[in-house]
């Protein structure tokens, strides 16, 4: 007889520091993409404003991007569909300017 392994798979766990959300025209998203797609061109801060919560992050030259397009809802009839965009990197990852090297 012949076992499968079992794999145990463990995430890490997950801190919102930043969250909002609001009904904006598709002009106004584009706006405020431009702008995000500003500050992480300037290498330095990428800032986020929403009310009374702000959160700065300085994302190093390369990241991990990712882009997804999903569907919630009922299979047999009309659902919600949504655009991610993603950005991810490591936080002790070398900020702009910096490289990484081994002495």
């Amino acid at each position: 007889m012949r076992m499968a392994a079992s794999r145990t798979w463990t995430s890490m766990p997950e801190e919102v520091l930043f969250e909002t959300e609001s009904m904006q025209s598709r002009s106004e998203v584009a706006a405020y993409l431009r702008d995000v797609a500003d500050a992480l061109e300037s290498d330095g801060a990428v800032t986020l404003k929403s009310g009374d919560q702000s959160v700065s992050v300085t994302p190093p030259n390369r990241v991990e991007f990712e882009v997804k397009v999903e569907r919630e809802g009922p299979a047999s009839g009309p659902g919600e569909l949504g655009l991610e965009l993603e950005l991810e990197w490591d936080e002790d990852a070398p900020v702009d300017g910096e490289e990484l090297s081994i002495e």
